[in-house]
């Protein structure tokens, strides 16, 4: 879910604790978050730390590749005047569109590592796939602030004054600044875990924004954004569910 290419291990019997808590600071850290995450058995290392490094760099370069492809595909109609009779609207579409679907690319990361431990490599993905998110929102933003309001600052505060859908873009960027800003390990160490942890959520906050964006922005009975909205519904719902069950859990726990 976070930008943040880690995850949490489990402390349970036989995991890699110190004296001093688990290793998750300095050199330790990214070593044994994705060495020894997995179901929480003893000595049982997780299918990230056992993915042979070759297949790791060939996934990783193929992540690249298409998550580089709506900037591609704008470059290359754009050299052959291809963007069609608004290429303004069709630049601004594609960064949004790519934007929306990576950060929703990355929320489900972390439900389908849940759902199966043998998925739990999908996390060394996660951070590539939530800054390429920002990349893609940045270029969206760029495209608002050059091609619509020429860098117009009146312009630009008429424009969230008056149009909702912007105020409501805008405020999704906003949201992934620092997500993207603290998505390094020297970034995990000096805020802690859980502080983390609780600003990383804002992920799910920015996605709705951007969902509301979109809403807005289409003309009225336009049921295009319906399916991103359905998926990030589905997402939503499988991280109250995981609440609910943690919650349980503990209770229980205490309980006996």
């Amino acid at each position: 879910m976070k930008f943040l290419d880690s995850t949490k291990p489990h402390r349970k019997p036989g995991g890699v604790w110190g004296t001093r808590g688990p290793f998750t600071r300095g050199k330790f850290q990214g070593r044994f978050l994705h060495t020894f995450w997995g179901d929480g058995a003893p000595g049982r290392l997780c299918p990230s730390a056992m993915m042979n490094k070759r297949v790791l760099l060939a996934l990783k370069v193929a992540v690249w590749l298409v998550c580089l492809v709506p900037l591609g595909l704008l470059v290359y109609h754009g050299f052959e005047n291809n963007l069609g009779p608004d290429p303004t609207a069709t630049v601004t579409h594609a960064t949004g569109f790519a934007t929306l679907r990576l950060l929703v690319i990355t929320l489900a990361i972390t439900p389908l590592r849940r759902l199966s431990p043998r998925l739990a490599w999908l996390v060394r993905f996660r951070r590539l796939l939530g800054l390429f998110a920002f990349f893609y929102g940045c270029l969206h933003l760029l495209t608002y602030l050059w091609l619509y309001s020429g860098f117009n600052v009146g312009a630009m505060v008429d424009d969230i004054a008056k149009r909702r859908y912007i105020l409501a873009g805008f405020t999704a960027w906003l949201l992934l600044v620092p997500l993207a800003a603290t998505s390094t390990n020297w970034s995990i160490r000096k805020l802690g875990g859980k502080r983390w942890q609780a600003l990383h959520r804002l992920t799910y906050l920015s996605a709705i924004c951007g969902v509301i964006h979109y809403w807005w922005i289409v003309k009225s009975g336009v049921r295009t954004p319906i399916t991103i909205t359905l998926v990030l519904a589905v997402l939503l719902l499988a991280r109250v569910v995981w609440l609910v069950r943690q919650r349980v859990e503990r209770q229980a726990r205490v309980a006996a």
